[in-house]
């Protein structure tokens, strides 16, 4: 997997790279030029097959990437990444379209982003998800570089999950859930805590990003575990570690 590096967004360190796959060269020029106004690196490419080959090639910090693309879809290119890499992926979705959006969550993007957007939002989403990969659900209070629930070690500089020494494969939204959830304790995470501490944002409404995103987690882990933690749902509230 794709060693994640801590992002720095200081003027005095390198400028973070994004990598734009979008097939409507106009907006992804226009897009282009906004986010180096804000001091990001931009590569653009208009097709899926271009865009997985820069993906693995230029390791970038993130990857900004369109669903309805003609040919190679996007989600076709996102499938293809996570078979490979842990990159960070923030979709562009057509506004209302909900199954295209959830499939995309489900498949390991990190976050989305309706079209057509507001340039401002894009840039607050991004700097949100490259900032969750420093530090992932920040608390200075109750920061700790190893945690354990049971027989789970979460190495928080590392950003890697172990089962009995075994890695957990995570996207880094699930790693920051997972931290916030053993964070959590016996307490219930609410769906609230975990989109504004792991997806740095607020819930919106029908908003169903922390449902894919833990289902997702929860997939994994019983996989990994063999059945021996798990994810519980708490119903109307949010969800709670399940961990021996």
């Amino acid at each position: 997997m794709r060693h994640l590096q801590a992002v720095n967004e200081t003027r005095h360190e390198a400028p973070r790279r994004i990598l734009l796959i979008d097939d409507d060269v106009d907006l992804a020029a226009l897009l282009g030029e906004y986010l180096e106004s804000e001091g990001f690196l931009v590569e653009a490419v208009s097709n899926g097959a271009d865009g997985i080959a820069r993906a693995l090639e230029g390791d970038p910090d993130i990857i900004v990437l369109d669903i309805m693309m003609p040919g190679m879809s996007g989600i076709d290119v996102l499938r293809r990444l996570r078979e490979v890499s842990d990159v960070p992926v923030l979709m562009l979705t057509a506004r209302g379209d909900e199954i295209d959006r959830v499939l995309g969550l489900e498949l390991g993007a990190d976050d989305y982003v309706a079209k057509p957007c507001f340039p401002r939002e894009l840039v607050a989403r991004l700097r949100a998800i490259l900032r969750r990969q420093v530090h992932p659900a920040h608390d200075a209070s109750r920061a700790a570089p190893i945690l354990r629930a049971g027989e789970l070690e979460i190495q928080i500089p590392e950003r890697r999950a172990l089962w009995r020494g075994s890695a957990l494969e995570l996207t880094p939204t699930e790693f920051n859930i997972l931290v916030l959830l053993v964070r959590s304790g016996t307490a219930v995470a609410t769906k609230d805590e975990l989109s504004l501490r792991g997806l740095g944002r607020p819930r919106q409404s029908y908003d169903r990003s922390i449902d894919v995103h833990v289902s997702n987690l929860r997939l994994k882990l019983e996989a990994g575990t063999a059945g021996a933690a798990g994810i519980e749902t708490v119903r109307g509230v949010g969800y709670r570690l399940s961990c021996p």
